[in-house]
């Protein structure tokens, strides 16, 4: 397989992960279901920085298709043939555009994790967990009293947003990466071959 071709594959593995990051940032103002929390702001603060609706998902959507257009537009002429040398460029800065976007849901999704939910504990609303110290205390997870089963909600979404935005980066960043290769392995092809006079 050409790394053109694997460059492609990746960027089509994108639209799910994206899809799928939406959902579950949705499914976080909702915990066990229930709307009557997103409606009291009775949630973790963590959740309203729209990192899976708006970065994983939304703008990943853009970057991805943005990615797929670019991949398949030539633009300038170098002796009657077509060159992809601005295309190339173009497909390396969404690349890493993407790397910013996936990267600020990864980041806020392992905070909301470390923090833990907002909850009703028995001395009232609070986040009644130090950071990450409860992952790894089930015990303590009894002190969240309302939502139920709310650490159990966070804890699972919150993993898989992490996991969601990590495979985001490393796409995007595979692709820039790929792009660079590619990008400097035909200049250099270029710059080496004599021309026919």
């Amino acid at each position: 397989m050409s790394l053109r071709s694997c460059s492609e594959y990746s960027v089509l593995a994108i639209f799910p992960l994206a899809v799928c990051s939406l959902v579950v940032n949705i499914l976080l103002y909702f915990p066990n279901g229930d709307t009557t929390y997103a409606g009291s702001n009775q949630l973790t603060n963590y959740v309203w920085f729209f990192e899976g609706i708006c970065f994983g998902g939304i703008m990943m959507i853009i970057v991805a298709a943005v990615l797929l257009l670019v991949d398949f537009y030539k633009c300038g002429t170098s002796f009657g043939a077509r060159t992809k040398g601005c295309s190339r460029l173009g497909s390396i800065g969404f690349a890493l555009l993407g790397v910013l976007f996936s990267g600020y849901s990864l980041i806020i999704s392992s905070l909301g994790l470390a923090q833990g939910p907002y909850c009703m504990t028995v001395t009232g609303w609070s986040y009644p967990f130090t950071a990450g110290s409860y992952l790894v205390d089930y015990s303590t997870w009894s002190q969240c009293l309302e939502p139920p089963y709310v650490v159990e909600w966070n804890v699972i979404l919150f993993s898989i947003l992490i996991v969601l935005s990590s495979l985001q980066v490393i796409i995007c960043l595979g692709k820039a990466i790929l792009d660079v290769i590619a990008m400097l392995c035909g200049t250099h092809r270029i710059l080496i071959e004599p021309h026919s006079i």
